[in-house]
């Protein structure tokens, strides 16, 4: 059971980390190091907001995380309730 566990967290960790590593390229890439806001200046026409594409990745990811944090709570407190039976 706590290799369950360590692998949903390990699971949990990695979601948490892939999210905010897009959301920062993502973001970096849009408005750029340079002044100001580089990336949105240089090529006007062809620039998009990266923010609808964020919040449908990062709604995603809250799914993920709420499903595994469910699903890990849910077989520990089943165990727990049993005597650790399965």
């Amino acid at each position: 059971m706590k290799v369950k566990t360590a692998l949903i967290l390990i699971c949990l960790v990695a979601i948490v980390t892939s999210a905010a590593w897009i959301n920062y390229t993502y973001l970096n890439e849009a408005f750029g190091s340079g002044p100001p806001y580089y990336g949105r200046t240089t090529n006007m026409d062809k620039w998009t907001n990266p923010v609808p594409t964020l919040v449908v990745i990062d709604v995603i990811a809250a799914l993920l995380l709420l499903i595994l944090f469910r699903a890990g709570f849910t077989h520990s407190q089943k165990g727990a309730s049993n005597g650790g039976a399965r």
